[in-house]
Parts: structure tokens; sequence; C-alpha cells
């Protein structure tokens, strides 16, 4: 019975003549309203703009195991009859409306805005008016539950395929749970923490440069549920006060993502063995959706990245970005002489008409052909310099009028593979190696800089002997013997057995000494951090521009030391560096680059 005084709404008295007493559509009604569709007519209906559209895709998933259901459309091309018939049955502003007023939603974005929470957020919290096609497929993908190996180059949108989703599931879960991010990048880490507080999102993060007292009352946070993205290194979770944290947390953990995922494998190019601890931490978590991340990865990574993880192909498929990007032109030419390699560079930079990176491997070589360079390429161009020695305040100077300039600025940026991490200039119209670099994967990430507004570029790498040389003794410096290994673990425990120490203290020992002069003194730091690696030494702080301090954790045995290992990383990173040779000499370089990451 109907209470006194209550009007009836039209759509209710109109589903009563059309659906029986349990709602459902009577027999007489769908008969009645049966029309067959005329076949010359397109399934999706009238295009607004007097052409057939594209074809529609709307697809829905299952509620989320932690919150409300909600539905995640992708939409091609005008369609507003599959529009109502998706929105008929929702409570609310969906219910009862009339044709006018679904013609309102016809622009893509309000449709996604008006059914999806994750547009919502897009356009709310981000500013952005829509997704790039395989960020949608991506966050898709963890929306509904399941977990991700993702592909994609620097620059095009990796870090919105976490974030996007972990705000999204902590709204579905009304407010609760974090978003867990592992990066060993801290220079990337603090910049992408800044830029989300300043759009602001609750983002934190922690590592051993934060001093003692900030890193306590930023777990705290954590462990209270303040944070709604949470950024660390994969060492912090070796830490019992972080892990306390994570179990307090309300809602716990809803999303992990793993950016930098290739440090996980050994077959990678910059393994970092903390990483290796990932799948355990995460069952220990309750396996939570996952989302793994690299700019490249071969096929031997992308499995051992997920066997570490404890997932597989099915349970973690693959997203990777288009490897072949046409408007690059990749080009090795084999050079004798530095007059060569400044002719060469010359000769691109007066070509072409904007900003322009010319990688080196050494510094000392970098700063011996700075001057030459400049007086070759004349006052049309501004020459720029960096590299990890010089000071922050200058470095920091040097990237941010990199980041500023305009074509018409003409800037000629000389810099070490220290310089590119979080580089997303879209208009970097060239980048040249004057100096072989060290494997397939770093050449790769580097010229994927060039070009990304769609524009022609060239990148252009300079193959000499001499580059071969020096990059066989980088290899030796990453290796240390075991012999190595355990003549400086006896020199820290005598002289260090308390104190903080780094690098440079290192070399005034004994052992030190032997290896302090020219280019070898390298080495002492790599076996600190195969040391650290092994869990006899802790780092105590890393300095931004300056060395890592490290204290003594505790003694290992000289059997921990795996001789075999240590022989097997040296000869990976050997075949690596075979790897840019055939590649300098392949002839075709997509051809060469598309046959090593089998994408």
């Amino acid at each position: 019975m109907r209470r006194a005084g209550r009007r009836r709404p039209r759509w209710a008295a109109r589903r009563s003549r059309l659906t029986c007493r349990r709602g459902r559509p009577r027999r007489s009604a769908r008969r009645g309203r049966r029309r067959r569709r005329d076949p010359r007519r397109p399934a999706c209906g009238p295009s607004p703009h007097g052409r057939r559209p594209a074809r529609c895709r709307t697809r829905s998933r299952p509620a989320h195991p932690r919150g409300a259901a909600s539905a995640v459309l992708t939409h091609r091309g005008p369609c507003l009859r599959a529009w109502r018939r998706r929105l008929r049955g929702t409570s609310g502003a969906g219910g009862g409306w009339s044709c006018g007023q679904y013609a309102t939603f016809r622009a893509r974005a309000d449709l996604q805005l008006f059914v999806s929470p994750t547009a919502h957020i897009l356009a709310n919290r981000f500013g952005l008016p829509s997704l790039r096609p395989l960020q949608g497929e991506i966050i898709d993908r963890l929306m509904s539950g399941g977990d991700a190996l993702v592909v994609m180059p620097t620059g095009s949108g990796k870090s919105l395929c976490f974030q996007l989703p972990a705000l999204a599931m902590r709204a579905e879960c009304d407010g609760e749970g974090v978003g867990l991010v592992f990066s060993p990048l801290i220079a990337l880490m603090e910049d992408q923490v800044a830029a989300l507080r300043a759009k602001g999102i609750r983002a934190g993060c922690v590592n051993s440069t934060v001093p003692k007292e900030e890193r306590t009352r930023r777990i705290e946070k954590l462990a209270r549920g303040e944070y709604e993205l949470f950024y660390a290194t994969p060492e912090r979770m070796e830490k019992p006060e972080f892990r306390d944290a994570l179990d307090r947390v309300p809602g716990g953990v809803n999303l992990l993502a793993v950016d930098e995922c290739h440090c996980i494998t050994k077959w990678g190019h910059d393994l970092r063995p903390a990483y290796q601890k990932i799948g355990a931490f995460r069952e220990m978590l309750g396996n939570p959706i996952t989302v793994a991340l690299t700019a490249t990865a071969t096929k031997a990574v992308r499995e051992d990245v997920r066997a570490v993880l404890g997932t597989n192909e099915r349970t973690m498929p693959l997203f990777a970005a288009p490897i072949d990007r046409p408007n690059l032109t990749l080009r090795a030419e084999e050079v004798w002489d530095d007059r060569q390699k400044i002719e060469h560079i010359v000769d691109v930079a007066k070509r072409h008409h904007g900003t322009g990176i010319v990688y080196f491997t050494l510094i000392k070589d970098l700063e011996r052909l700075t001057p030459d360079i400049a007086r070759a390429v004349g006052a049309q161009r501004t020459v720029e310099v960096y590299h990890g020695q010089l000071p922050p305040n200058q470095r920091r100077r040097a990237y941010e009028r990199f980041a500023a300039a305009s074509p018409d600025d003409g800037l000629l940026l000389l810099a070490t593979p220290a310089f590119g991490m979080g580089v997303d200039k879209p208009d970097i119209r060239f980048v040249i190696h004057a100096q072989m670099p060290a494997s397939v994967e770093a050449y790769h990430q580097e010229v994927g800089r060039a070009g990304r507004d769609g524009d022609p570029s060239e990148c252009l790498m300079l193959f000499a002997q001499d580059d071969l040389a020096i990059q066989q003794e980088f290899v030796r410096w990453q290796n240390p013997t075991p012999d190595l290994l355990v003549r400086v673990m006896s020199d820290i425990e005598a002289k260090f057995p308390h104190d903080d120490f780094d690098s440079d203290d290192i070399r005034l020992t004994t052992v030190g000494k032997g290896h302090a002069h020219g280019q070898g003194g390298g080495v002492i730091e790599h076996a600190l951090i195969r040391l650290a690696d092994l869990g006899a030494l802790e780092r105590a702080s890393v300095q931004m521009g300056g060395p890592t301090r490290y204290r003594l954790a505790r003694p290992i045995d000289d059997a921990e030391i795996d001789a075999e290992e240590l022989d097997a990383k040296l000869k990976r990173d050997l075949m690596r560096l075979l790897d840019v040779v055939k590649l300098a000499r392949s002839g075709d370089i997509p051809a060469f680059v598309r046959g090593y990451f089998d994408l």
C-alpha cells in the first residue's frame, strides 16, 4: 500500500504495466516491444557525425574483492543504444532517463566519468582527459583483480598504470588500504612523490636519504593509513618496523607495484638482490594485486620475474608497448679517432633543429672533448654538461635548463648515462652515443628518449675499438673476485668494527691502496655493494652525489661467497657486451632489437 500524500512517479506506473509482480518483463510487453533490426543499419546505431561509427566494446568486470562493483568501460565511437541498455538498470540518475538526456552523454569523457570511478579519478585528481590505449588495458586488468607484467618505454605513462588503480581501489574500499610501490631509484621516487603531492594526492616515501626521525614519523603515518600511495626501496622490506607498519595499515595493501622489475632477475642488466625477496614478501602480505613494470625485458627476464613473484604467464600476462618506433632513424658508424667522432656529432647537430643529447661512458672523455665540440657546433647551439661528479646544485640547474629548453634554443647536452632517470621531454630530436653503451637494454632506453612527440628523430651510435676496451674494464669493476671480497671484508672487520665507512675509507686500507690508482678504483665500490648484497654490510646512509656509507652487519664465512655464481655473472655481463657489438654491426638495428627482446 502506498503511503498517503505521496505521489507515485511516472516511471513506477509504466513499470507496473510492463512487468509482473516480481519485476520481470511481462511476455506481452516483450512481444509487443520486440523489433526486427534492419540488417542495413549498423549494430551500433546511427552516428551523430553522419558516418558509420567505430566498433563499440563495452566490458564489465567482476566486483573488486575488497569493494563494491563498478564498471570499467572501453568505448570506441558513439553508441547510445548500447549505453542506454547498459545504464537502464542502474539506480539513481541512470534509471528512467529519456533519449534526450542520454544524448548529453555522447562525449566519451562524459560517459566514462558517469560510469567509471577510474575516469573520475583520472579527470579530477590527475587532470587528464583520457588514457592511452595500453594504459586502459593494464588498468582494466588490475581493477578486475588480475596481475600484470608491463614493458613500456620510459616516459610512456608507466607510473599512471599503478597510481590510478591504487587510488580507485582505495576509493572502492571506503578510503582504506594503500598502494605500495617498490622503486630502486631514490631520486625518481622523490620526484614522483613530489608530483603526486602537488596534485593533492597523499603520497609518501622512505629511503636511506631521509633522516631517522622523519623516517619514523612517515612509517607511523603509513601504519595509520594516512597515505594513499607509499614508495620504498626494496631493501626497506627487510626492516621489522616497516613490515609491522604494513600489518597495521587499515585495509592492508590494495596494490603492490614493482617498478624497474628487471632488477629482480639475474638475467637483468641491473641486478638488485633485495628484489629477489619480493616474492616472499608479497606472500606475507597476502598476495595482493601486483603489477611489475620495466622499460626493457628480454624473454628470459620476463620468465624470471614471474617465477620470483610466484606467478606465471597465465596469471600475470604481458602488456608490452610496440618496440618499433617508425619515426626514429637508428644507425651506427665505426670511427677511429676523436676527430671523426666530433665530425659526426657536428653533422647531426647541424641537420636537426631542436634539443639533442650526446652520451659518453667516461667523465674524463666528456670533459676533454667538450671544448672541441662547443667550438665545432658554433654559436647556433648552447652546450650543457651533466655527469655524476658535478655538485648537486649544478646538476639540478643543467637538468632544469634542459627540461625548459625550446627547439629554438638549440641546446646540446653532453652527459653520461647518469642522466636520464625520469626524463620526459617530448621534442628531443637526436641522441648520439659518442662511446659504446654498456648493453642493448641501456641503448634501447637511451635512444627511446628521442622523438616522443612522434616527429622524425635520429639516433647514432659511434663505435670504436677503444670503446669496447673501456666497457670490458667496466665489466671487471662490476665483478670483484672472491679473493678481493675476502680481503676487503677482513680489512673492514679489523679497522671499522663499530664505525660507519665508505669506499674512500676502504681505499686507504692495505687492500684499497692496491686498487686506488687509475680506473681500477671503482672495483672497491662494487666490492662493498656485493658484500652488502650478501648481508655482511648494511647501508647506513646514501648521500646524493656522494659515496654510500656502510656499517658492519655481521661477519661472513668464506663459503658464503659463491665463486661459481660470481663467475657466471661475469660471463653474462661479457655476453651482454658482445650483443652490443653485434647490434652495431648488424646493418638493421630495429630488426636486431626486435629479435633481442622477442616482443
